[in-house]
């Protein structure tokens, strides 16, 4: 009886040792004395982390990836937004099919929908590269867009954008004072998803990409002679950056929260 409550913490515990082991293999041979090969330990140093360049292809891999993850982010927030508010608020011809449509990329496999690409890119003979990539990642994060922001128009409130335009407050006025502050959340959190996904994909990148890298085909390429310790340094500032952002998130919000409860207090 004294341990039948254990079962789900050892289990939990399990599972995230399980899935931190990675990381942390990551971030200690980001700190090893390595040459090209970075399988055994050699020794403990900075050096990789102060100079973080010197593997050949790593920075601009790592740069190319930022780019492209930007880039795709703001035109499929933008659009994504925008057409969530068409299919919530507005009834028109083919909205079933639309929004059905919109969950196909989520649905099919990404070697399917990045052979797709590739083949249409072949037939129109455009050229690979940047462009290219910014376009695929574009339509297939314009889908996880659209499902996020649509929630959240969803449980918005219409009674606060008639009050504004009630207070004679123009269409412009009332989107950007009322609707946008409130879709906000909403649209935030899609652009932090879509940027992960762009910045993680490999498999549409691969086949969209040309003769040019980015930081997951990078690591690709180089899992076959050795990744070198330098990709190790920009996976883990990557990692303690993203923790970075989810605890000031978090410290800001029950700030917040503790301001607004004194104040109701």
């Amino acid at each position: 009886m004294r341990f039948r409550g254990l079962g789900l913490p050892v289990y939990t515990a399990l599972a995230l040792l399980f899935l931190l082991i990675p990381i942390a293999y990551t971030f200690v041979f980001s700190f090893n004395n390595s040459g090209k090969l970075n399988i055994a330990w050699q020794g403990f140093t900075l050096d990789k982390w102060t100079n973080v360049c010197a593997a050949q292809g790593v920075c601009e891999a790592f740069a190319n990836s930022i780019l492209v993850g930007v880039v795709a982010t703001v035109l499929a927030t933008a659009l994504g937004t925008a057409i969530a508010i068409a299919l919530v608020r507005y009834r028109f011809r083919a909205r079933s099919a639309i929004s059905l449509l919109l969950f196909l990329p989520m649905a099919t496999p990404e070697v399917v929908l990045g052979a797709g690409l590739a083949a249409q890119f072949l037939s129109l003979g455009v050229n690979k590269g940047l462009v290219t990539i910014i376009i695929a990642h574009t339509m297939f994060c314009i889908s996880f867009v659209v499902v996020t922001v649509k929630a959240r128009v969803a449980s918005l409130d219409p009674a606060l954008e008639e009050a504004g335009r009630d207070l004679y407050g123009s269409a412009v006025a009332v989107f950007w004072r009322i609707t946008f502050p409130l879709l906000l959340p909403g649209i935030a959190a899609a652009a932090l998803l879509s940027f992960a996904l762009s910045f993680d994909d490999f498999i549409i990148t691969n086949f969209n990409s040309g003769a040019v890298d980015t930081f997951p085909k990078f690591i690709y390429i180089a899992a076959a002679r050795g990744i070198p310790a330098e990709a190790n340094v920009v996976a883990s500032a990557v990692f303690i950056l993203a923790i970075v952002i989810v605890v000031v998130a978090q410290v800001t919000r029950a700030a917040r929260a503790a301001r607004l409860a004194r104040l109701r207090g």
